[in-house]
């Protein structure tokens, strides 16, 4: 059954900003020029994760925007179908809803293929789109690293930001940058850390790769790259290791949580759902330990199946992984 979508009496906790898209997947593993059939998913990493911290119970929007087409109409039905609240989901008329095909060639990187151009309707979102009280107030506000790689949508997202102001330690408010780098989107990385160095000074959480964190403070030794980000008044960076776990750092502790090892069917979305649980975790009042294992469980699920907003765990789901690994349930 679906829940209903939130009312003013039932306020959000969190609000995502972003990228939302179809994602239209092979159905036949190798090249994708050998694919005979596809279907459709919602997909974007902000929407991503919005969904899950939706299927994890949390009253959650995404601020985007699709084209006048039908594929926007898929958009915004299957947010509701996903009860997560389409109210912040805008029109730009004159663009296209982007489309990303995805090539499960090796399946655990796949490939990704964007068409974006001339530019994402979620790359114009201006002063005018933005609901600013909701931005001052929601509990946990999540932006991307992708959302500042162009105007006006650079701009806006800074503004966001700094209408909000960082997070007071121990306000259970929190600021979220997923790192979210991707160099297709970008002129140069030299850019891409200015506009990330920008964002760093008004968030309180980051989440990234050795890759993305590399942009961000300039190494990809996890454990440096969290002394810097800690280093810029961050509450939490979380680094996400692959294989070898994810590294969670605090002011207080540093400690490695180790991964889930599953089959991988497809390795999109799993970071998705690492932050959607995330969400959940700081919602919930979680350590930031019990919050990485919960994540990364999460995002074995969805490695463990082709589709990203359609993979997303349940709480119960998530529980019971965690519960089995010896993990804190």
């Amino acid at each position: 059954m679906v829940s209903a979508p939130t009312t003013a009496l039932d306020p959000l906790e969190l609000l995502t900003v972003g990228r939302v898209g179809v994602d239209i997947y092979p159905q036949q593993a190798g090249p994708l020029k050998d694919v005979a059939t596809f279907a459709k998913y919602l997909g974007g990493t902000a929407t991503n994760v919005a969904v899950g911290a939706a299927r994890l119970g949390r009253r959650s929007a995404v601020l985007t925007k699709v084209g006048l087409d039908p594929f926007g109409d898929f958009v915004r039905e299957a947010l509701v179908g996903f009860a997560v609240d389409p109210s912040y989901v805008g029109t730009a008329p004159d663009l296209n809803t982007p489309v990303v095909f995805c090539e499960l060639d090796p399946p655990e990187d796949p490939a990704l293929f964007f068409y974006r151009a001339p530019i994402a309707p979620d790359l114009t979102l201006g002063d005018d789109d933005v609901p600013w009280d909701l931005v001052h107030d929601v509990p946990v506000f999540w932006i991307t690293g992708t959302g500042a790689s162009v105007e006006p949508s650079r701009t806006t997202q800074l503004a966001m930001l700094k209408h909000r102001g960082r997070p007071e330690p121990d306000s259970e408010r929190y600021t979220v940058l997923d790192l979210d780098w991707r160099p297709m989107f970008w002129p140069s990385i030299d850019e891409a850390r200015v506009e990330y160095d920008a964002m760093l000074d008004h968030v309180n959480v980051a989440v990234g790769n050795r890759a993305e964190v590399e942009v961000a403070v300039g190494t990809s030794d996890p454990h440096v790259a969290a002394e810097r980000l800690l280093a810029r008044g961050l509450q939490l960076a979380m680094v996400k290791m692959g294989g070898d776990g994810v590294l969670v750092a605090t002011p207080e502790a540093t400690r490695v949580v180790t991964p889930h090892r599953v089959e991988v069917v497809c390795g999109l979305g799993a970071g998705d759902a690492f932050g959607a649980a995330l969400v959940h975790g700081l919602l919930s009042g979680w350590d930031a330990v019990r919050c990485a294992e919960h994540a990364n469980a999460a995002g074995a699920i969805v490695a463990s199946q082709l589709a990203c907003a359609d993979a997303m765990p349940t709480l119960e789901e998530l529980s019971s992984l965690v519960a089995r690994q010896g993990g804190t349930a």
